[in-house]
C-alpha cells in the first residue's frame, strides 16, 4: 500500500521561486505531491525550474511577477486559479537587500524598493489571496523572513527592519484571519548560501570571510535552501493545521 506523500494534491504558490530558497522550496513541494506555480521576476528562469519539475513527472507551470505591483500579483494568483482552480499554500519568498554598508548610506529610492518588496508584498498578497483562502474555507501564508529580525547584524539596518515588519505582519495576519480558518506562518532562516550571500557579507566570499560568518553559527555551518524547504514543507503539511502565528528560526542556533 503506497503512503500518501505529505502534501499530496494541495495547490501552491512560490513567489522568488527560480532560484535559492524559493526554487528548493518549490522542487521539495513537488516532490511531495503538491502542483506548483512558480512565480519570479525572472521569467526564463521561473519557466527552467517548472519544467525540470514536470519532467521529474510532477505539475508545474510558472509565470512572471512583480511581487511590488498590485497588478501583477492579482494577475498571479488569477493564472494558479484557472490553471488548478484553488490555492492552498502562499509562500512569500521573494525579497531582496542592500549591500551591507552604513545605514546613511543606502539612498531613499533603494529604501522604498526593498520595503515594497520585502514588506509592501506580503500586503498584496493578503489582498489577493485572502478573498480566495476565504472562499474554499482554508489557507496557509509562508512568509520568508530573516535572523536579522531576531539578531540585527550591523550594516544591514533597513533590511533588518524590514524582515522584522515580516515577523510581526505573519502574527497579525495569524490572529486576524484564524476565524477563517486561515494560517500564517513564517521562516527565518540565517546567512545562506544562495546569490544573496555577499550582499549580506558586504565583502568577497572567500573561506577566510566564511570563517568569520560561520563563528556565529554553533552548527558551524551555512544555511542551506533545503534547510528553508524542510521548513516550508512543515508548515504546509495538513498536520500542522493547529500551527499558525510562529516564527520559526532555520539558523543552526545563531539566535540562541
Amino acid at each position: 500500500m503506497n503512503t500518501p506523500r505529505r502534501l499530496e494534491g494541495l495547490v501552491a504558490v512560490v513567489t522568488g521561486g527560480a532560484s535559492g530558497f524559493g526554487e528548493a522550496i518549490s522542487r521539495q513541494y513537488a516532490d511531495l505531491g503538491a502542483k506548483l506555480l512558480v512565480a519570479d521576476l525572472n521569467l526564463e528562469k521561473a519557466g527552467q525550474v517548472a519544467a525540470a519539475i514536470v519532467a521529474d513527472g510532477h505539475e508545474a507551470i510558472s509565470c512572471q511577477v512583480d511581487v511590488a505591483d498590485s497588478a501583477a500579483m492579482g494577475a498571479m494568483v488569477a493564472v494558479a486559479l484557472e490553471r488548478f482552480g484553488r490555492i492552498d499554500v502562499m509562500v512569500n519568498n521573494a525579497g531582496m537587500s542592500h549591500d551591507n554598508r552604513p545605514m546613511l548610506e543606502v539612498d531613499e529610492a533603494f529604501f522604498d524598493r526593498l520595503y515594497q518588496v520585502n514588506v509592501k508584498s506580503i500586503y498584496l498578497s493578503a489582498q489577493h489571496c485572502v478573498p480566495v483562502f476565504r472562499k474554499q474555507g482554508s489557507g496557509c501564508f509562508i512568509n520568508i523572513g530573516s535572523t536579522a529580525a531576531v539578531r540585527p547584524r550591523p550594516g544591514l539596518s533597513w533590511y533588518n527592519g524590514s524582515k522584522g515588519a515580516v515577523t510581526l505582519l505573519t502574527k497579525s495576519l495569524a490572529v486576524e484571519l484564524a476565524p477563517d480558518k486561515i494560517r500564517a506562518n513564517s521562516i527565518n532562516p540565517a546567512i545562506a548560501d544562495t546569490p544573496l550571500l555577499t550582499t549580506f557579507m558586504g565583502t568577497e566570499d572567500t573561506p577566510e570571510n566564511r570563517k568569520k560568518f560561520l563563528a556565529t553559527i554553533p552548527l558551524g555551518r551555512l544555511c542551506e535552501p533545503k534547510d528553508v524547504a524542510n521548513a516550508a514543507v512543515f508548515f504546509a503539511d495538513p498536520a500542522s493545521e493547529f500551527i499558525t502565528g510562529v516564527s520559526l528560526d532555520v539558523d543552526g542556533g545563531r539566535c540562541i
